[in-house]
């Protein structure tokens, strides 16, 4: 059986030349107004200075634009605050991405809920995330959603599949589930202190590992025929997810690098395009 490869490069690529034609379509209408994500850097942890630049570069390569804003490691809650109102009130803005991690004093719950819901676009406030869960109108977070685009792009039936989510976090397992019982999957999530987790994952129709250990899922808990979303990224090119001995015997998965990765991106630049053109359309 040949695995069916879950391309997030090709289906990211393929969305920014649809976004450029739309981009291009509203400048044309509004006098040269394109969508503005701006984006706010903390401190100067290289790892969140590289994956702002990939953000902007998104950008520049459909033709909208992004506004950097850079704040001192010393900077505060209060300010942080301040500098997201100031954005909020900027009609000229229509995405705001606060880049994960902040330094340790601020408290980056607050300062992520301060974002107003119609720029949330990476989808990291608690309101957005309500509204996602109670199936309202929202933006989704951008690694799960972008993890839904996929799947759908490929035509990967959810409906009455068992799926089951390895992680919990707020910005990735939690909302996955949701988004994949949405979809009308049965869920189970594990967890760190899930027990007989190799029992539960080998009940998996759809498995995604999102736990943030190298290799930490086992190719021999997988069942034949499954499909293996892979959200893990490690030095070494490998993922959360023990791939290799997998790709003769499941039906799909997302390989690492190139999978997931790409998608988190596009997806934010996505819905800063959709918002922008609610704002400016």
């Amino acid at each position: 059986m040949s695995a069916l490869v879950l391309d997030g490069k090709a289906l990211a690529e393929k969305t920014e030349q649809e976004l450029s034609a739309r981009v291009a379509e509203l400048k044309t209408r509004s006098n040269g107004q394109t969508p503005i994500l701006a984006t706010i850097l903390v401190g100067d942890d290289p790892a969140s200075a590289t994956y702002v630049k990939m953000k902007g570069n998104a950008c520049t390569r459909i033709g909208m634009e992004s506004l950097k804003v850079e704040m001192p490691s010393s900077t505060t809650t209060e300010q942080l605050l301040a500098k997201i109102q100031e954005l909020n009130n900027n009609p000229n803005v229509h995405g705001i991405l606060l880049q994960h991690p902040v330094p340790h004093q601020i408290d980056e719950r607050a300062c992520f809920d301060a974002i107003s819901a119609e720029k949330d676009v990476d989808g990291v406030t608690c309101l957005g995330f309500g509204r996602m869960s109670m199936g309202e109108e929202a933006y989704g977070c951008a690694t799960p959603k972008g993890i839904m685009r996929l799947l759908e792009a490929y035509g990967v039936e959810l409906a009455g599949k068992h799926a089951v989510v390895v992680g919990r976090s707020p910005i990735l397992g939690k909302p996955m589930a949701l988004m994949l019982l949405n979809a009308n999957a049965t869920v189970t999530i594990c967890h760190s202190r899930t027990q007989n987790l190799p029992t539960l994952i080998k009940q998996a129709d759809i498995l995604v590992g999102a736990v943030g250990k190298p290799e930490f899922i086992k190719a021999e808990w997988i069942k034949d025929g499954a499909v293996v979303v892979d959200a893990g990224y490690h030095p070494g090119g490998v993922g959360d997810i023990e791939l290799k001995p997998l790709i003769a015997r499941v039906a799909a998965y997302t390989p690492v690098p190139g999978g997931v990765g790409p998608m988190t991106i596009n997806t934010l630049i996505y819905q800063t395009v959709d918002s922008g053109e609610k704002k400016i359309g």
